[in-house]
Order: C-alpha cells, then sequence, then structure tokens
C-alpha cells in the first residue's frame, strides 16, 4: 500500500440533503418507460414529465429556494397547478436554455418540438384560497418529425439553435429565428440514439446508439459522422458526458457479461483509454460532469450518487451520497446558480417516488471569503455566436464568469445578434414567434482608397463627392461600384468557406497524429 496519499480539494466533498421544507412532493412523475433523465433545471425553474390524461404535458415549477427570489412556493404541490399541455402525446423529454432561465424546450411522442417561455405571473397566489391555475402556452411549434422525438439539447454557445433526436434515427439542428427546415440533419446511426453530447464550444456532437457505437459529428456541416468507435458491449443503454475543455468523452454502458462500466475515451481518435467496472446493477448510470473536474454517477433505481475527480486519464473516487431512495430521474443545477458562500460546488434534483429532492455537494470548508480555488469560472447566459454565425463555420469560446464578483472572464463578446426574445402571441404550427432584437445596421461599404492617398473621414467628405439626384454619370458609377464589390464579397466568402473546410480537415489529421503517437509512446514504454 502507498505510503502516500494523493492531494486534491474536494477529498473531503459530501452530500447535504434538504430540509423537507425544501423537497417538492406530489410530483406526478409520467409513466413512459422513455430512458431520459426526466427532470430538467435552469438557474430559475424545474421541468418535469409529468403524468397528465388527454395527450402529453410536463410541469413547470419554481426551485423553492429564497436563493431564487421565490420564498411563497408550497413544499407540497396543489392536485391542480399549472402544466405545459400542448403536446399530443406523452412528453419524452425536456432542456433548458443554457443562455435564458426561463426558455424551455420539450420534444414527445408526437414528432413535435416545442419552445415555452415561463412568466413568473403565472405562479402568483400558489396554494391560495381561490387560485386557478392558468396553463403555459408554446411560443413555438416544430414539426420536427413523423415519428416521436425522444430528445432535445440546447447549443452551449450559439443562442437559439436547438438539437432533436428523432425516431428516424436522425439528430437535426434548427435554427429557432426560422424553424420551417432544419438547418443541418444528422444521419449514419444504425438504431435508436440513445444520448448526445455537444463539447464546450459546441464544434462536435458525441452520440452513442443502441447498435453499440460512439459517433462524433460536425454538426456545422451535417451528414455522417467523422468518427466511429465500438462502444460499450452490452446491449443496454448508454450514455455521455463531455469532460469540458479536456479532449476527452464519459461514458457509461454495460459489458457483455451486464456489468456497468465507466468509460474514458479520446475525442479526437475515439480511442478508449480506460475502462472500468462500477457494479453489476440494472439500472443505466446518468453522468454529469462538472468543472471541478468532477464526474458525476447517479444510476437509475439506485439511491446512490457516486463522484470521482479526473487526473491524467484515470478516474479517483471521491465519495459516494447514500440513500435508501432509489432515484428514477435526476438533474444538476447551473453552476453559476450556486450558493457559493456555503462552499457548495454542485447541486442536484434528484426525483424519486412523488418527491424532488435537493442534494447540495459541500466542500467543507470554514471561511468568510470566496474560495477561488474551488470555484472555477462557471458557463454564463451570454451567448458567444448567434444562430447565423454558428452555421456559416464560426468558433467563438463559452463567455464565462466569475463565481466571485460576478464578472466576465473569457470569452470575448463578439459581434451577434442579441439574445433572443420571445413574444407572447399565440403559437401558430410550423410558423415562427421565436422573434430576436435586431441587430444595428452594417455600416455601407466603399471601395478601399490606394494607400497613399488616404480617404479623409466621412464628416471631412466635401459635397461634391456626393452622388446626386438626376446625376446619371454618378448613379452608373455607383452602381458599377456596388456591382464590383458584390461580385468581391461572393469571392471572399467563397475563398473563406473552402479555408474553414480545410482548416477542419487539418484539425483532424492532427487529432489523428496525436493520438498514433499516444500509441507510440505506449509501445515503447512496454518495450523498455
Amino acid at each position: 500500500m502507498s505510503r502516500f496519499v494523493r492531494a486534491s480539494k474536494y477529498r473531503h466533498v459530501f452530500g447535504q440533503q434538504a430540509k423537507k421544507e425544501h423537497n417538492i412532493e406530489n410530483v406526478k412523475v409520467t409513466n413512459s418507460a422513455w430512458d431520459t433523465n426526466i427532470v430538467s433545471a435552469s438557474g430559475q425553474y424545474l421541468s418535469v414529465n409529468w403524468n397528465a390524461s388527454g395527450g402529453g404535458a410536463f410541469a413547470i415549477l419554481p426551485l423553492p429556494s429564497p436563493f431564487h427570489g421565490i420564498n411563497s412556493f408550497p413544499h407540497k404541490l396543489p392536485d391542480q397547478l399549472p402544466l405545459a399541455r400542448s403536446h399530443s402525446a406523452p412528453v419524452l423529454d425536456t432542456d433548458w436554455s443554457p443562455h435564458n432561465d426561463t426558455i424551455v424546450a420539450s420534444g414527445g411522442e408526437d414528432g413535435k418540438a416545442m419552445i415555452w417561455k415561463v412568466e413568473a405571473a403565472l405562479f402568483e397566489g400558489w396554494g391560495a384560497e381561490g387560485w386557478i391555475p392558468h396553463d403555459f402556452d408554446p411560443v413555438l411549434r416544430i414539426d420536427a418529425s413523423p415519428r416521436k422525438i425522444g430528445q432535445v439539447l440546447f447549443h452551449p454557445t450559439a443562442a437559439q439553435v436547438l438539437a432533436t433526436v428523432s425516431g428516424e434515427h436522425t439528430i437535426k439542428l434548427w435554427d429557432l429565428a426560422a424553424p420551417e427546415d432544419p438547418r443541418v440533419t444528422l444521419s449514419g446511426h444504425g438504431d435508436a440514439v440513445q444520448s448526445l453530447t455537444f463539447n464546450p464550444t459546441g464544434t462536435l456532437l458525441a452520440t452513442t446508439c443502441r447498435d453499440r457505437k460512439l459517433r462524433i459529428f460536425d454538426p456545422r456541416t451535417g451528414g455522417q459522422p467523422v468518427r466511429i468507435a465500438d462502444g460499450h458491449s452490452g446491449v443496454k443503454g448508454a450514455r455521455l458526458a463531455w469532460m469540458g475543455e479536456h479532449d476527452r468523452i464519459a461514458s457509461t454502458g454495460f459489458s457483455k457479461m451486464s456489468d456497468r462500466q465507466i468509460g474514458i475515451w479520446d475525442s479526437g481518435s475515439l480511442e478508449s483509454l480506460k475502462m472500468t467496472t462500477i457494479d453489476q446493477s440494472a439500472g443505466v448510470l446518468m453522468p454529469f460532469w462538472s468543472d471541478n473536474n468532477i464526474l458525476f454517477l447517479a444510476g437509475k433505481g439506485d439511491g446512490n450518487i457516486r463522484y470521482y475527480e479526473y487526473e491524467n486519464d484515470s478516474l479517483f473516487a471521491l465519495a459516494e451520497h447514500k440513500s435508501s431512495d432509489p432515484q428514477r430521474g435526476v438533474c444538476f443545477l447551473p453552476r453559476r446558480a450556486l450558493n457559493v458562500a456555503e462552499c457548495e460546488i454542485a447541486r442536484a434534483y434528484k426525483l424519486h417516488g412523488s418527491t424532488i429532492e435537493p442534494i447540495a455537494f459541500i466542500v467543507p470548508r470554514k471561511a468568510d471569503s470566496f474560495q477561488s480555488d474551488i470555484f472555477p469560472p462557471a458557463p454564463s447566459r451570454e451567448p458567444s455566436l448567434s444562430a447565423s454565425e454558428f452555421f456559416n463555420g464560426k468558433i467563438a469560446p463559452l463567455n464565462l464568469i466569475n463565481l466571485g464578483d460576478g464578472s466576465m472572464t473569457s470569452g470575448a463578446q463578439p459581434s451577434p445578434a442579441p439574445a433572443p426574445s420571445f413574444t407572447s402571441s399565440p403559437p401558430v404550427s410550423r410558423t415562427p414567434t421565436l422573434t430576436t432584437a435586431a441587430p444595428a445596421p452594417a455600416p455601407a461599404q466603399a471601395p478601399a482608397p490606394a494607400p497613399s492617398q488616404p480617404s479623409p473621414p466621412p464628416s471631412a467628405a466635401p459635397l461634391s463627392a456626393v452622388p446626386r439626384r438626376g446625376n446619371s454619370g454618378s448613379e452608373e458609377s455607383t452602381n458599377e461600384t456596388t456591382s464590383a464589390l458584390k461580385e468581391e464579397n461572393t469571392r471572399l466568402t467563397s475563398d473563406l468557406r473552402d479555408a474553414r473546410e480545410k482548416i477542419r480537415n487539418l484539425e483532424l489529421q492532427v487529432e489523428t497524429l496525436r493520438a498514433n503517437a499516444r500509441k507510440a509512446a505506449q509501445a515503447l514504454q512496454m518495450d523498455i
């Protein structure tokens, strides 16, 4: 046995169950057996797939915490409450926008994807005598597939971009400002897609499939995957989580002998770097990555949540939150909404029976100041790209927020359109009601002057240089200049597209070379 203990700031992290008054009880959970997390969280609200008659529905619940400005939230839900009911078949999955805590997407067995905006006024008077609940209405409906929509997922950096997984074994990416047709369709799956995850910048998308393959796609170009590898050999469900800024993917699945496994994969080559057997339970393991380099594993049907620290392509067990209540679904709160004053590095919402229970994961420290060493910057609500910039190939890092003072720490603001706003007008099928604020008009282009004759600023331009009405020669010259500029812009756009394609190919070649170098290094070590 080693005499040395591995140093870690998170060695003594423990899970603390909330007091009973912060639980949510009388939850009517869906009876659908579709394999999703069932519950999802933003910084202000929870969504839960609901057991409702007459079609499909999910509930939207304010987070029961004074940190989110809702102090009169009832501990036990009333029998009648506002629901999102517009699906005509059971709701299978929901996901909250990372850029707006009041925007949630849903997908259902009716083949529809819908966008909803939460108005806080709908929750006024909860539990009061004579209170009448008013259901939510979607602000956007998308006919995403003739078959079911099993999963929905927002893009991490681009505003108004949503991915949907259909029963046709395809993934479609939508620009919610123009949702008549998908912008990109990803194909090549041999069976049902079980899980999908974006990398932090959203330039790659990884999936698991019932055909036991792992795939990586470039979501900007669509089509077939750029990488395929054999995944877990068991027939049960497999899940994925991208491990933050590391070029690694964590997967959970089963072996041929039905052992539950956790694997680490190189995202460049999809080479398996580590495969560890957890136990022999039957429930699917749900992985959740935290930017503290901690991977949480919550098993369906288990009462426990394990957590591991990642270092040098290895996972080191930290501890395990144990409970006698088997969980049916779990989600985690966005890190920007955590209570840093209590050294809370993560918070899970565990769904068991008819109760949703918050579990805070806390580093046991006594300090009055912000503990910057255990709170790395968290993804902020500011998008880095507009949808059009993303689909045109632009890349931008995540915008991050310092949890100590709320300042932006990386991902300088580009020049995209501002964050989306939603109208409350009644939606029409396949007609977008999602609107964006108009960006500032682009300045008019003019031909560049010769280097030896710099042009004066606009305020100093002589009146004789401005074309006037009735001057046909000036108008013809202006038209010729405009036409030439358009041709030049078209040529430059084509050259830029070709250059981006070459860059993507070179990136893939570099990743392959790195993988070969690692294999060579490992072979040399074995020879030594």
